[in-house]
């Protein structure tokens, strides 16, 4: 008998046996690994160049968002340039050329102090990565396409929820630039080892990824982390779902890859299913469920088509326009009226992805990709949900009621926390709260996790940091909104929805009852944007709260004791009005008092150079202010304010 054929071997069994290769990295693992590890660098600088683009270059608002259209789809169309590149230096040239910028851009950013230095390293990086992937797309066998593509993003996800939100790139001291210079080193060795093939994936897994990296975005990376209705935080577990369900999804690639599922019209209808009408029920549920729908698409899409096969970069270079126009359109909702929900958009993504999958699989043949073993699955989600749990796991605060008649409050508008330099400074908004020792802190411009921020949980983050509880209002969505943070005893709470009037960004006010020394004290905690209509429904709410009505029942007309005040009030948040305003008059007539009027009347807007106070701690009968003030801390482009109460008697009726 003759030498048994290795190449039959490999194409039997769907795998590169390493026989002539050093270590276990075979050239088809080599692919897989540029590739996921691309993807991992990619989000790691998307999640800094779409929040530097609102912060420096829109300057929150300031920059009419036409402009700031035009100029991230400049960094998004300068990638096609390697498609004459390609022709002339060839694809794995471009291949490499866009892992060099793509490492360097991630190495810079891990400098970047804020500012102009963080701004357009980000987007050089977008572009680098962007060409990079092109190159994949011309180079890279499609065998080990589907699982790079979406191993690299259950990877990102994983390692986003194992870091406790807080990526390495916001991160200061040398383990992150170890990790950081390790992970681009890899990159660059994985990808000089990868060999050029004419087996390529076609266009359909290609062009599908910018549809799937933003459904990753707005679902899998954000969705279950939002609080459920009434619990007062989320528990590891929660986390730990969202971790298991994107390993779960990247194994069922290779099983999808092999053997497209039967129907496959199955994924072309659950994916706008789990993706438009369920996104608003914010449930980990969903994140299990879609995160497996998008693998099988990922991997239904993947077979061999005849005829696309050199399309691929195009592809991948449109599906990422598709990507840009859907995050633009999806989060331009909260400021302007688009004339439909925007929930649309991720229902649309998902139409388009399924559609793709199932036209795939249709017109394809069965791949040679390996199915995994059961066991290999479960073991895999067990082993990362558990790990995932105990990064993230800590114990709830204890109570700790207040003996005395004082107690301290912030109200901070921290705009989802991101400082005038454009930096993340949730660590340092928390470091400086916790030096004021406050027994309540109010924020306003609390992020949850939207991917246009970078998937940060902001209220996690610096409640972990307090070493308080937490209490999320959903404002504009189950994601955006208000909170109240205290570990006095809270002994109701309750956030009512507020008018819009026409304005898009919603609002509410959240009720809450706790005790201080023994007695109850109102609080309401708001974030005003169509001032006018909303002024009077506020004070409605802290009118019946301070009359005795509940927290569920102030601002409805029932309950409370019809204008004799029973409990100390304070109203306090980002009103959007000065003292002059007419709204203010509504709230003063609800009986709400300015004690910093008394004391410089300090502005708090903006935080660079403030010339109004537009954040407010308004005080009813039976609440005096110590001391009043405003810090300046350039976490945000507001100012906060620092209160120092005091619960006097209460006047007697009559």
């Amino acid at each position: 008998m003759g030498e048994p054929d290795t190449a039959a071997l490999e194409r039997a069994r769907g795998i590169r046996l390493p026989v002539d290769l050093p270590g276990l990295i075979t050239p088809r693992r080599a692919a897989v690994l540029t590739i996921a590890l691309g993807v991992v660098l990619f989000t790691d600088v998307l999640g800094v160049f779409l929040p530097s683009l609102i912060t420096l270059f829109g300057q929150a608002g300031a920059t009419p968002p036409e402009q700031m259209g035009l100029f991230a789809a400049v960094w998004f169309v300068l990638p096609f340039a390697a498609i004459p590149a390609a022709r002339l230096l060839g694809p794995r040239a471009v291949l490499l050329g866009g892992a060099a910028l793509l490492a360097a851009g991630r190495l810079v950013l891990q400098a970047q102090g804020g500012g102009d230095a963080q701004l357009y390293p980000a987007s050089v990086g977008v572009t680098a990565a962007l060409v990079f992937l092109y190159g994949c797309a011309r180079t890279v066998s499609r065998r080990a396409v589907p699982s790079g593509l979406a191993g690299g993003l259950a990877a990102s996800a994983v390692i986003h929820l194992a870091l406790d939100q807080m990526d390495l790139t916001w991160r200061d001291g040398p383990l992150p630039w170890v990790v950081a210079a390790l992970a681009v080193a890899a990159l660059l060795w994985c990808a000089w080892r990868v060999p050029a093939t004419g087996d390529l994936a076609p266009a359909g897994v290609w062009g599908i990824f910018g549809p799937v990296l933003a459904l990753h975005g707005m679902l899998l990376a954000t969705l279950g982390l939002a609080d459920r209705p009434g619990a007062a935080q989320a528990g590891p577990w929660q986390v730990a779902a969202v971790a298991a369900a994107l390993v779960a999804a990247q194994f069922l690639l290779a099983s999808c890859a092999a053997r497209p599922p039967r129907p496959a019209w199955a994924m072309a209808v659950l994916l706008p299913v789990a993706c438009g009408a369920l996104l608003p029920l914010a449930s980990p549920l969903i994140a299990l469920l879609a995160a497996p729908a998008l693998g099988t698409c990922v991997g239904t899409a993947g077979l061999p088509r005849p005829g696309d096969r050199s399309r691929g970069g195009v592809a991948l270079l449109g599906g990422m326009l598709v990507f840009l126009v859907a995050v633009f359109l999806y989060y331009a909702a909260y400021d302007v009226s688009l004339g439909f929900p925007n929930a649309v958009v991720p229902a649309v993504l998902g139409a388009l992805v399924g559609l793709v999958a199932l036209r795939a699989s249709r017109r394809g043949s069965p791949g040679t990709a390996v199915r995994p073993r059961p066991y290999r699955l479960a073991a895999a989600g067990v082993a990362v949900a558990v790990a995932v749990a105990a990064l993230t796991w800590r114990p709830l605060p204890s109570v700790r009621p207040v003996a005395g008649p004082e107690f301290t409050l912030i109200a901070y508008n921290i705009r989802m926390g991101f400082g005038l330099s454009g930096t993340l400074d949730l660590d340092r908004i928390a470091a400086w709260a916790r030096a004021e020792r406050p027994d309540v802190v109010l924020m306003s411009e609390v992020d949850r996790g939207w991917l246009l921020n970078g998937g940060h949980d902001d209220l996690a983050r610096i409640a972990k940091g307090l070493g308080m509880r937490y209490h999320f209002a959903p404002a504009a969505d189950g994601l955006w909104g208000d909170a109240l943070l205290t570990n006095l005893p809270v002994r109701q709470i309750t956030s009512h929805p507020l008018g819009r009037y026409d304005y898009p960004t919603g609002a509410q006010a959240q009720a809450a009852v706790v005790e201080v020394g023994g007695r109850e004290v109102g609080i309401v905690n708001t974030h005003l944007q169509a001032t006018a209509g909303q002024a009077p429904e506020v004070a409605a709410i802290a009118r019946d709260l301070a009359g005795g009505a509940t927290t569920a029942t102030a601002g409805t007309g029932s309950g409370g004791t019809g204008g004799a005040v029973t409990r100390p009030v304070l109203l306090a948040g980002d009103l959007n009005v000065t003292k002059d305003d007419p709204e203010m008059r509504v709230l003063a007539a609800a009986g709400l008092t300015d004690p910093l009027i008394a004391l410089g009347d300090p502005p708090t807007s903006p935080a660079d150079a403030p010339v109004k106070r537009i954040d407010h701690v308004l005080l009813g009968a039976g609440l005096s202010a110590v001391s009043a003030r405003v810090s300046r801390v350039p976490y945000s482009d507001h100012l906060p304010v620092v209160v120092r109460l005091r619960l006097s008697d209460l006047p007697q009726a009559g």
